[in-house]
């Protein structure tokens, strides 16, 4: 059996699918749908909407199978999403790179595997659309063609879920993708014993943009602070608008002297922005940091509730300073 290799652009691929929001969640009929209509239009008792992660697979959809995920190295769609076309194996036994593979030799005992990468809107391979069947086939040009129609079809869902969990003043991430997001942020540490740092941020006066200079200013004064998170924060971060002049961002793998520091350099450019800026406001924000405790955090609300608390502190003592 051989393990499929890793991509060259591995990392940017792995940020692009947590960023995607669609890892962890709940069944979604827009994916159920394509694969409930792939196993019938193929007559396979197995099709799925794969996400190959770091170390697994995990099945965004599932018809035939009764898992969620397997290990990433016996799995058939970690070789699908290296090439740009339909990965096909007709007999798996007759390939050296599966004959011997666990799915294989055992439940769910496949013999035929076809799949499709999924991209999303910047190209990279999140996963697959993929058949299988315990029985050795093969697809001719006609049924290559009703896979593609469905794999874009695919491609559109995830497309449209992004979009769901993007925030459109701002091009972040909205809350919806950031508590998903976070919850798989969580686990990661959980599972590898990293620490976890909440920072909840409230922009400071945006209430008085908005009644002095009008609802299109404070719009600006926000996307001016994404825009600056955006800048001032890591890749691996995950940071989000949570709504109106709320931002958090979960730092993975730091420790709250980490997020303290991050804290001050982003006061520091938001003063310097200020400064080299046209506009007739100065960037300004109040911000609570929360050690993730997992005997004392059940999961992100928490956190966010402990974070939010923390930031309104910081901003009434700004109120009794002057």
């Amino acid at each position: 059996m051989s393990a499929a290799p890793i991509p060259a652009n591995e990392a940017q691929r792995l940020e692009a699918l947590q960023r995607s929001g669609l890892l962890d969640g709940p069944p979604e009929e827009r994916f159920d749908r394509l694969t409930r209509l792939a196993r019938r239009l193929f007559d396979v008792p197995i099709a799925l909407v794969s996400l190959v992660d770091a170390n697994r697979q995990w099945f965004k959809s599932c018809l035939g199978l009764a898992v969620a995920e397997t290990p990433r190295d016996v799995a058939f769609c970690a070789h699908a999403i290296l090439q740009d076309g339909v990965l096909i194996i007709p007999n798996a036994l007759d390939d050296p790179r599966f004959a011997e593979n666990p799915l294989v030799t055992g439940a769910p005992e496949i013999r035929f595997y076809a799949g499709r990468p999924l991209k999303d809107a910047d190209g990279f391979p999140l996963g697959t659309l993929c058949l299988i069947d315990q029985r050795p086939r093969d697809l001719d040009a006609d049924d290559l063609g009703a896979l593609e129609d469905l794999a874009q079809m695919a491609e559109s869902e995830l497309a449209g879920f992004q979009l769901s969990v993007t925030d459109e003043l701002t091009g972040i991430t909205n809350r919806r993708g950031f508590l998903g997001l976070a919850d798989y942020g969580l686990s990661l540490c959980q599972r590898q014993n990293l620490p976890a740092t909440l920072i909840f941020f409230d922009l400071d006066g945006l209430k008085t943009v908005n009644d002095s200079q009008g609802h299109a200013a404070g719009d600006a004064l926000i996307r001016q602070f994404a825009e600056l998170l955006v800048v001032a924060f890591r890749q691996s971060d995950l940071f989000a608008r949570l709504g109106g002049d709320e931002f958090v961002a979960l730092l993975v793998n730091a420790t709250a002297s980490d997020a303290q520091a991050a804290v001050e350099a982003l006061e520091l450019a938001a003063r310097q922005e200020s400064q080299d800026s046209e506009h007739p406001w100065e960037l300004r924000f109040s911000s609570g940091i929360v050690a993730f405790d997992r005997l004392r955090h059940r999961g992100i609300a928490d956190l966010l509730e402990e974070g939010d608390a923390l930031m309104y502190e910081a901003k009434r003592a700004k109120r009794v300073e002057r």
